[in-house]
C-alpha cells in the first residue's frame, strides 16, 4: 500500500469513490487515515501564520475523523481530493465589519485563497466566510464566523448532537429546522442592519437600541442552547 504522499488525484478519488459507495477495506481505512494525517503541516503553517503575522489567535482542528469524512462523501457529491474542509481553523469576529477586515487581511497574508461566502448562499441556514488555502496541494479551510453566527452554529449543533444528527443538514425535527432557519435569517437581518449603520455614520443615532436587540437575541439563543439537553433524541 503506497503512503499517501505518493497517491496521484486520481487515486485519492479513487478511494473515495469506494469510500461513498461502502466498498470499504482495512487497507483504504488506513489510508484514508494518512491521507488525512497529511494536512496537519499544512494546518500547523496556517495557525502560526495566523498569530505571527495577524495577531489573531484561531481554534481549529489538524484533521476531521475517518467518519466525518466518510459521512460527508455519502452525503454530497465532492471529490475526497476536492474536500476543502479536512484541516481547517476559526476564527470569531465581533460583527460583520471586523469579518469582512479580517477576511481581506488573511488574502494579503496568503498568496494563493478563494472566499467563500456562505452569508449570500448559506447551507441549512448555517452562515460565515471561509477562506480556503492551498499548501503543497492540500486545501486548508478558515473559517470566520462573527459571535452571532458562531453561536448559531453552535446552536446547531447541540440540536444534531441532542436530537437529531439530520438537522444541521435540513432535515430531522421540521420544527427545530424551521426554527433555525427564522433564527439564522433575524441573524442576518439585524447584523446587515448594523453594518449598514456603521457605513452610512448613522449607528451613533441607534447604538442604544440597537444593542438591546442584540442582547434580547444573545439571550434567546443562549436560553434554547441551555434547554437542549432536555430535548429526546430521535
Amino acid at each position: 500500500m503506497l503512503p499517501s504522499s505518493q497517491l496521484s488525484k486520481n487515486q485519492i478519488d479513487r478511494l473515495g469513490a469506494r469510500l461513498r459507495k461502502g466498498d470499504i477495506s482495512d487497507d483504504d481505512l488506513r489510508l484514508l487515515d494518512s491521507y488525512r494525517r497529511s494536512f496537519s503541516e499544512g494546518y500547523e503553517d496556517v495557525v502560526s501564520r495566523i498569530r505571527d503575522e495577524l495577531g489573531l489567535e484561531p481554534t481549529g482542528r489538524p484533521a476531521k475523523s475517518t467518519t466525518s469524512i466518510i459521512e460527508k462523501l455519502r452525503r454530497e457529491s465532492v471529490r475526497l481530493s476536492q474536500m476543502q474542509d479536512i484541516a481547517g481553523c476559526r476564527l470569531t469576529a465581533a460583527d460583520i465589519v471586523e469579518q469582512n477586515d479580517i477576511a481581506s487581511r488573511l488574502g494579503s497574508v496568503f498568496e494563493k485563497v478563494t472566499i467563500v461566502d456562505r452569508r449570500e448562499h448559506p447551507s441549512h441556514g448555517y452562515r460565515a466566510v471561509h477562506v480556503i488555502v492551498g499548501f503543497r496541494g492540500k486545501l486548508i479551510e478558515i473559517q470566520i464566523r462573527t459571535s452571532f453566527q458562531h453561536l448559531w452554529a453552535e446552536l446547531s449543533e447541540k440540536f444534531s448532537d441532542m436530537v437529531n444528527p439530520g438537522i444541521k443538514y435540513g432535515s430531522g425535527d421540521n420544527e427545530i429546522v424551521t426554527s433555525l432557519a427564522r433564527t439564522s435569517r433575524l441573524i442576518t437581518l439585524v447584523e446587515t442592519l448594523e453594518k449598514q449603520l456603521v457605513d452610512d455614520r448613522l449607528l451613533g443615532e441607534v447604538e442604544e437600541e440597537l444593542s438591546k436587540a442584540k442582547q434580547l437575541l444573545l439571550e434567546l439563543l443562549e436560553e434554547t442552547r441551555e434547554n437542549i439537553p432536555e430535548a429526546r433524541r430521535d
